[in-house]
């Protein structure tokens, strides 16, 4: 198997980030691997796993990033800290009679802001401040969670539920049982409420940017068939090689192709009727960028799992480009989309940008991650794993 160290950047050390036959070959039985890497510039909530088949849905655990010591929070310092780990859900989260105060996502602070209810998806890290009762409330109360769904076909809806209560004061002079005490149950919005998302999501902003370094330039802000879910009509196949490995050694070539269409080769009304082929071929592609490429993506999402079609003319302006938040994973709704940006400014020989979504949400899922990184502008091809030279810039613009 193999520990991916989910949101960390490991940047100029992609050696470590896990993703089988992708930046290493699995760890055989009875053998090791020491992961060796240095965070910098995160601090938060984020999270471990196996990343390989279904490991990940039990190997996993809380990776808890402090601030660096005597280094203030933004935010009141919290008494506790309780790690919560959801799985394999899109969710609605929250706590009867108390508000949530989110101050950070994916371990990068957000300018706070309160709420009743907590929306998270898979892969996504988020920390909230609980403000308890000053007095105690002789109550117990329910936290509760749900899935927001809004595509076809049959899945779990059922809701997790814990209890939160609290503990009377040793010297108090009245001792009452707990099963005594009235529960209160927290209401959570309807299974498709895609508008209380995107209002959530909306209010998720980025609290401040990182100084630029000195001596840099930065830049800112049919019942026969069986579906596979795609990018651009690939729906990705898993070497048998690690593909960085691969590169390395200037073996790549019988490894994945770098054709990997960065449009839609085969466009429809993505949130209208589906066609009855997709046309979805799989394939080991990537797609290439240079060293400090600015890249757009735009994933848009299909009736076939209706929030609307993305509109390169009038969506852009759109676009919050003063305090966007920092995610390492995004949920795109069903028939809706989603924009992003990214810089490529991580040249550790690395090929995985985007890593795939495969086997979160069902098993019948296939690889979807069909997007890299490289920095293949330089025809010097190291055979110590250990140099990491620095290649030229291109722009490019992607859509999904």
């Amino acid at each position: 198997m193999t520990i991916h160290w989910h949101g960390i950047r490991q940047l100029q050390n992609g050696w470590a980030d896990g993703p089988s036959y992708i930046t290493q070959c699995p760890i055989q039985t009875n053998q090791s691997y020491v992961y060796n890497f240095t965070i910098i510039g995160q601090r938060g909530t984020l999270f471990w796993h196996a990343h390989i088949s279904w490991l990940r849905a039990t190997v996993y655990g809380p990776l808890i990033i402090l601030p660096k010591r005597h280094a203030p929070y933004p935010f009141p310092k919290p008494h506790k800290e309780v790690p919560i780990i959801f799985v394999n859900d899109e969710l609605f989260f929250s706590i009867a009679n108390h508000s949530l105060t989110v101050v950070e996502a994916d371990a990068v602070y957000v300018k706070p802001f309160t709420t009743n209810i907590l929306f998270i998806t898979p892969g996504q890290t988020t920390n909230v401040l609980l403000k308890a009762k000053p007095q105690y409330p002789n109550a117990t109360f329910l936290m509760l969670a749900r899935p927001y769904f809004t595509g076809r076909g049959t899945f779990d809806n059922s809701t997790v539920a814990g209890i939160l209560e609290y503990k009377e004061h040793s010297n108090s002079s009245s001792s009452t049982s707990l099963k005594s005490h009235p529960l209160f149950r927290p209401i959570l919005p309807q299974i498709n409420a895609t508008s209380f998302v995107a209002n959530f999501t909306s209010k998720l902003r980025r609290l401040g940017t990182n100084p630029c370094p000195k001596n840099q330039t930065c830049q800112g802000p049919t019942n026969t068939t069986k579906f596979a879910a795609s990018m651009n009509n690939i729906s990705f196949a898993l070497p048998s090689v690690a593909m960085l490995q691969s590169h390395f050694f200037a073996q790549s070539n019988s490894v994945y192709s770098t054709d990997f269409p960065i449009i839609p080769p085969k466009p429809f009304n993505y949130t209208g009727t589906p066609p009855n082929n997709t046309n979805v071929n799989n394939g080991t592609k990537v797609v290439v960028l240079k060293f400090n490429t600015s890249v757009e993506l735009v994933m848009q999402g299909t009736s076939i799992l209706g929030f609307g079609n993305f509109d390169p003319n009038k969506d852009p302006s759109n676009f919050n480009l003063v305090d966007p938040v920092e995610r390492n994973s995004v949920g795109v709704p069903s028939g809706g989309w989603v924009a992003i940006r990214f810089l490529a400014d991580n040249p550790v020989n690395v090929l995985l940008m985007l890593q795939n979504i495969n086997m979160i949400s069902t098993k019948n899922r296939q690889c979807i991650m069909c997007l890299k990184m490289s920095r293949m502008g330089s025809s010097l091809i190291r055979s110590c794993l250990l140099h990491r030279p620095i290649f030229p810039s291109v722009d490019h613009s992607l859509f999904f």
